[in-house]
């Protein structure tokens, strides 16, 4: 059995990129990008400055929004490249 070493757990990687820019995907496949300024163990994010998207095809801008961690299907780190190519 392989483990992760403890600086490269997820939750730990997550923390550490705490002010940058991350694309979100829920479970019903709705997209946000925004700044992430605050994570917890739950893995529920705030983020500053968020765009919803769906279908690729921008929705509404936000200002701070709550993204609870258990409908969460995947976080994409530093994405200010694919919002570039989104937009």
């Amino acid at each position: 059995m392989s483990r992760i070493e403890p600086g490269r757990k997820p939750l730990n990687v997550l923390a550490r990129n705490i002010g940058s820019t991350v694309w979100i995907t829920l479970k019903n496949r709705v997209e946000y990008w925004g700044k992430m300024i605050q994570c917890d163990g739950y893995m529920n994010l705030l983020l500053e400055n968020a765009r919803e998207f769906k279908n690729g095809m921008p929705v509404a801008n936000y200002g701070t929004i709550f993204i609870r961690g258990n409908n969460i299907l995947y976080i994409q780190l530093d994405a200010e490249k694919r919002r570039m190519v989104k937009t």
